[in-house]
């Protein structure tokens, strides 16, 4: 056997997979914790999690894996990592964390990155960052030096949440192109770090660590690490990429035209194109994607809602919290939605509760109820209006997506998360009036076939998909289509009410 390791540092949860990657057959999975990582929010728009809390989850899964499958996880070969996108880790001197991670839903920077926008030209965003600064990791960044000056004077490195995981099990600091470009550092345009945005926001391009390939030995598992985790001592961490692009690689998303989906703690839809256009209103935002190379260029536009699987979670651990017991099971919620008519008699969930929304030009205006009949609707309603909600924020970005010309014809899945709802597969596919393509895979999938690629195990990215097959299929039904149509219509109007825009 081939055995890989792919890591997922999710914000909700770890997940750890040993895969075969040569049948393609997943030995063992692990996640942690349980019930979900917690999200501090010292005060409104904020969101943080120490580091130190994602590498306790790392070595809880891999104690699970070491208990049942001790034996495959001393065959791994190499370690790859997929990460929660846009974080900000602070490191002093000795490489550890100064506070707790700035992470991906935290607003605190929008206004920062509008600011910025005002010193630097609209064509040198267009063609070198592609993106708008935003609330991304460099505000993030250049909001710390503002607001805490004595800490900044600290800080000796930055990095993104997978290079503090591989930091842990290395001892090494180093970060990828594809990672600065997610978070507004990178300049695709000349192929180096954005220096004109660094100076724009004072700062020194010492504090970012030096750059490695996406594929590619980025340092050995330390002895003492191995020993704890259960792997061998000196195998290569090969592959490190953001969740999202890591989630395409893991559904063979590599070339322009295809297009994945995820529906975790947020939703998103990545297409992947050769040309990576700039959206002038930041509704969508472009990243390198895990193949690109300078002399051929690979972005992934993505597309993010915030509030996907946080906002089915929060109903589940809120409204369904009792003392006396236990929140009903996702499954047990699908079913109860799945007995109420599309629409939900009318009721309307606005899940924009996460963090600001890119989608809406990063406004933060909550998450709402709206129609809420108290004689007619019971917790069903709720269930069914909450995963409605969710594909119509996320239709009301494809329209985005389709403005810029992306053409969607269909979209590729894990079977994972959201989107092992048979509720949720039938809305998005008849919302989006769009095939769902859903196959056996996930983002620890996709971290353990990376590592493979980053061994040199196989010669190309294409090469690595034995075993990865498509479990489900969900076309458009003409008739739902149409239903759902007229019910996101109704909704779309309400929002446009909530933003004041016509």
């Amino acid at each position: 056997m081939s055995v890989f390791l792919g890591l997922d540092i999710g914000s909700s949860s770890v997940k750890a997979t040993l895969l075969d990657v040569v049948s393609g057959e997943v030995i063992a999975t692990a996640t942690r914790p349980n019930e979900g990582m917690s999200i501090d929010s010292p005060q409104a728009g904020f969101a943080e999690q120490h580091p130190d809390l994602w590498w306790e989850q790392v070595i809880a899964c891999c104690q699970v894996l070491r208990k049942e499958q001790s034996q495959d996880l001393a065959q791994v070969q190499a370690i790859g990592i997929a990460y929660q996108m846009h974080g900000l880790v602070a490191l002093d001197e000795d490489l550890r964390p100064l506070r707790s991670a700035i992470i991906w839903c935290d607003s605190r920077a929008v206004q920062i990155g509008e600011r910025v926008v005002a010193q630097l030209s609209q064509q040198y965003i267009a063609e070198n960052l592609r993106n708008a600064p935003g609330n991304f990791t460099a505000s993030k960044l250049r909001w710390v030096l503002e607001h805490q000056p004595e800490l900044a004077a600290r800080i000796k490195k930055i990095c993104l949440p997978g290079d503090y995981i591989a930091l842990r099990l290395t001892g090494e600091l180093v970060t990828t192109a594809a990672g600065l470009s997610e978070g507004i550092m990178w300049d695709s345009k000349r192929g180096t770090l954005a220096t004109d945005l660094l100076d724009a926001y004072q700062i020194d391009s010492a504090l970012i660590p030096p750059v490695v390939a996406t594929f590619s030995n980025q340092g050995r598992v330390m002895a003492t690490v191995a020993a704890e985790l259960g792997v061998r001592a000196g195998i290569p961490v090969s592959y490190r990429a953001g969740d999202q692009p890591n989630n395409a690689l893991s559904l063979g998303v590599l070339e322009p035209g295809e297009i994945a989906a995820t529906a975790g703690t947020s939703g998103v839809v990545y297409a992947v194109s050769d040309t990576g256009t700039y959206d002038s209103l930041s509704r969508v935002n472009v990243f390198l994607h895990v193949n690109h190379q300078n002399t051929v260029p690979r972005y992934g536009t993505l597309l993010c809602i915030n509030g996907c699987g946080a906002l089915n979670s929060w109903i589940r651990k809120t409204i369904m919290f009792s003392e006396s017991a236990s929140p009903l099971s996702y499954r047990e919620m699908d079913l109860e939605a799945a007995n109420i008519e599309p629409g939900s008699e009318g009721l309307y969930i606005y899940p924009y509760g996460n963090g600001a929304e890119r989608s809406l030009h990063n406004r933060l205006i909550g998450a709402s109820f709206e129609g809420l009949d108290l004689n007619r609707h019971h917790r069903a309603h709720i269930f069914r209006a909450a995963q409605e909600g969710i594909v119509f924020a996320l239709v009301y970005g494809l329209e985005a997506l389709r403005s810029l010309g992306v053409p969607i014809t269909s979209v590729r899945a894990g079977m994972a998360n959201m989107f092992q709802s048979a509720v949720f597969q039938s809305v998005f596919s008849n919302a989006a009036r769009v095939p769902l393509i859903l196959y056996n895979t996930d983002g620890s999938c996709g971290a353990a076939r990376g590592a493979a690629i980053g061994a040199g195990l196989f010669s190309r990215p294409v090469e690595a998909f034995n075993g990865l097959k498509v479990v489900q299929e969900v076309t458009p039904d003409k008739i739902l289509s149409s239903q759902y149509q007229e019910v996101y219509n109704c909704w779309k109007q309400n929002l446009k009410a909530k933003l004041h825009i016509n």
